[in-house]
């Protein structure tokens, strides 16, 4: 015990008298070892942080109080302790991941020194200098969460510069609009008449016939080919998702809106906005659409900041709009705004001569989606196509060319599934001039659940060749009282 008291006094000359008034004046833990590993000197930041008064371990092995586990809570044992190894060998250590533990249990994570001390050549002891790095940690935590959010916002971008990428092309991987009938010439005329203008325009036309397809070949063909086309069904959002879906919205906007979002409007800056459906449109978004028409500004959702931009409006309707505005349903202001350059699109049965040039175009991008290697269609079956009404216009006569391409064994489509159609002309002659527009869409309905067998949905249902969502053949089947006989 003499010996140890000998060792503490030899040791805490090093810092008696005057170096102690600047040991304790440091806002550093300081601890001093003796080669035994106890502790001789313990400065008041020392207590600070740790709680243990310098009574308390001033002769004592300290390590089973401060350093006794590591910040999992696994034991830490002696012999690991890089201020014991110093005492060792000799050689100084840096460490910066590990925690001391205060008097009352909790702990804080420290970066510390251990240095040998040294007199006459000879290793009187250990120094061991630390510091509470809470803040830091609690920093490099922050940083760390906001990197990752950084990322995510990253990887939002990225997918939605994704999404632009695969708006500048059809689907199919090909904008042209194929046919040489007088409708089709007529359109291709006036899409290249107003393509080049920033006119707005708004493309008319059934379900099916390629409304999307000339929107994008205006895109295609106007000064901003190089800047996005962004696309927007209005008709698949709700009123309330559609505002934030077209103006964007501010975090915390509304439930859900977890971070700022950039709307429709702002990715189609310097480019072109194709709005779909645009009959679908509340009034009030038909409002906040003109607005943005006339002043090319609007404000995010939660926002109070005007954010300008700069862009050139497609819009497309299956909707007689002139009627919509005499119903209250659309505005007049918006809908004289929108109508600036009106492009009717023809139903695929107004250019049956295009049905030809059309398969040949159709086959080649389904070989290309299905890696098939059909080289044409028979006579037969092409009289077949030709003699179909069509009403679900091109996406009608892809869907059957698509089913009947999974199903061939031969490069010669044979159309063997698709049945002989009465031709128009006589379709129309055993009808009565009477039926309402419920009455025909039933029995259409009717004929094409006998073909497929009453299978609605797959790739041989009803529903695909129809051109409609399963679920919605369904509804319509209810609304109509259409019942599978028994």
């Amino acid at each position: 015990m003499a010996k140890t008291k000998a060792q503490v006094v030899s040791l805490q000359s090093e810092f008696l008298p005057e170096n102690q008034l600047i040991l304790n004046a440091v806002s550093e833990g300081i601890y001093g070892f003796n080669l035994a590993g106890n502790a001789v000197f313990i400065n008041p930041a020392a207590e600070r942080m740790t709680g243990w008064k310098a009574e308390e371990l001033l002769g004592k092995n300290i390590h089973n109080c401060h350093h006794h586990s590591h910040s999992d809570g696994s034991h830490y044992p002696k012999e690991d302790c890089p201020i014991y190894n110093t005492l060792n060998d000799g050689i100084a250590r840096e460490i910066s991941h590990e925690v001391f533990w205060r008097k009352d249990g909790s702990s804080f994570p420290v970066h510390y020194t251990s240095t040998p001390v040294y007199k006459d050549g000879k290793m009187m002891g250990v120094v061991a200098i630390f510091r509470d790095i809470s803040i830091q940690k609690q920093t490099e935590k922050s940083l760390r969460e906001a990197l990752e959010q950084v990322q995510a916002l990253s990887e939002t971008l990225s997918s939605e510069n994704q999404y632009l990428q695969l708006e500048l092309a059809d689907r199919t991987g090909d904008v042209g609009i194929s046919g040489n009938s007088p409708k089709i010439k007529q359109l291709i005329q006036q899409i290249k008449l107003v393509a080049n203008t920033e006119s707005t325009v708004l493309i008319s036309g059934e379900n099916g016939t390629g409304k999307e397809l000339v929107a994008r070949n205006l895109h295609k063909l106007s000064k901003r080919a190089d800047k996005p086309l962004v696309c927007v069904n209005c008709a698949a959002f709700s009123a309330g998702l559609l505002e934030s879906e077209l103006f964007g919205h501010e975090k915390g906007a509304y439930t859900g809106a977890t971070n700022r979002r950039k709307g429709r409007f702002e990715l189609a800056n310097k480019g072109t906005l194709f709005l779909d459906e645009v009959a679908e449109l509340s009034l009030e978004a038909q409002s906040k659409l003109l607005r943005v028409i006339q002043e090319q500004e609007f404000e995010r959702v939660g926002s109070s900041e005007t954010i300008k931009v700069d862009i050139r409006l497609i819009t497309a309707t299956h909707h007689d709009l002139l009627k919509r505005v005499e119903q209250g349903l659309f505005r007049m202001d918006l809908y004289y705004r929108l109508n600036v350059f009106p492009i009717q699109v023809p139903a695929l049965r107004d250019r049956l001569s295009d049905i030809p040039e059309l398969v040949s175009h159709l086959i080649q991008d389904l070989n290309r989606k299905l890696g098939k290697k059909i080289t044409r269609v028979s006579q037969q079956g092409l009289k077949k196509l030709m003699l179909h009404t069509w009403p679900g216009n091109v996406r009608e006569l892809q869907n059957v060319l698509e089913r009947e391409t999974i199903l061939s064994q031969s490069p010669v489509l044979k159309l063997a599934q698709l049945p002989a159609i009465q031709a128009p002309q006589q379709k129309q002659s055993s009808n009565s001039t009477n039926q309402t527009l419920a009455e025909m869409e039933k029995k259409h309905i009717t004929r094409v659940l006998q073909q497929t067998k009453w299978r609605i949905s797959g790739a041989l249902g009803a529903a695909s060749a129809l051109g409609l969502p399963p679920s919605t053949l369904r509804s319509r089947m209810k609304k109509l009282n259409i019942e599978r006989p028994l």
